[in-house]
């Protein structure tokens, strides 16, 4: 069966609703904008949020951005909803063509691509319930993404939760995916700016957090390892 990649631009989009269903069975509570929430982010141009459809249900998803004033790009999220199906492959490869026509507009290069990756060795993580979608257990997507070329920050990583309530997230590793793969550090200033912005729409911040982001923006570099 023929997989369609289809960029969602408003929740009025009927496949936006089986798309914001479709995260409520795969990630925890206060990783989920909720659904009136996502309106004004859908209608900002630097988001990309696109889904896999086959025979008009929603099958994966997608959302991702890229910063050209920085060089880098972020992915929110992946989402594949069934085994068997080559929806992991097919949004990767949509994805990274796409970024490719992003990077030739804007006329930079991307120096890589951020993600928040969940620890599943971490306690945090462990109590965490991610549905019955077997393709998204933390170890085998941590796997999959190890294998693209993700390394993680040398930063303990805490994030606000997307609830709009302020807690602070953990069990997760803040990654990066450069572009040039012997890369074994980054400047510490690169993920501190990203993470400012990236979080900026969210008036909330935990004491966790900030205290994160001091600490990142005291350091010259911060070194890429192993995920």
């Amino acid at each position: 069966m023929t997989l369609q990649y289809h960029k969602i631009a408003s929740i009025e989009d009927p496949y936006f609703a089986k798309m914001h269903h479709l995260m409520g069975e795969v990630f925890p509570p206060e990783e989920v904008l909720a659904y009136e929430l996502w309106r004004e982010p859908l209608l900002d141009p630097t988001i990309q949020v696109f889904v896999a459809i086959q025979e008009g249900e929603v099958v994966g998803a997608t959302e991702y951005r890229y910063r050209p004033e920085l060089q880098v790009a972020m992915t929110d999220f992946t989402i594949i909803g069934r085994a068997g199906l080559g929806i992991g492959r097919f949004l990767l490869v949509e994805r990274e063509k796409h970024l490719k026509q992003l990077e030739r507009e804007s006329g930079t290069a991307s120096l890589g691509m951020f993600a928040e990756i969940y620890n599943p060795e971490a306690d945090a993580t462990a109590s965490l319930s991610f549905g019955s979608v077997q393709p998204m257990h933390p170890s085998v997507r941590r796997e999959v993404l190890s294998h693209v070329g993700y390394k993680k920050l040398d930063i303990p990583y805490v994030h606000p939760s997307w609830d709009h309530e302020g807690k602070a997230v953990q069990g997760l590793d803040f990654c990066f995916r450069p572009a040039d793969d012997s890369l074994e550090s980054l400047p510490a200033s690169l993920p501190a700016r990203f993470l400012r912005w990236y979080y900026s729409a969210l008036p909330n911040k935990p004491r966790e957090w900030e205290e994160m982001m001091e600490s990142l923006e005291k350091k010259d570099k911060v070194a890429l390892l192993p995920l």
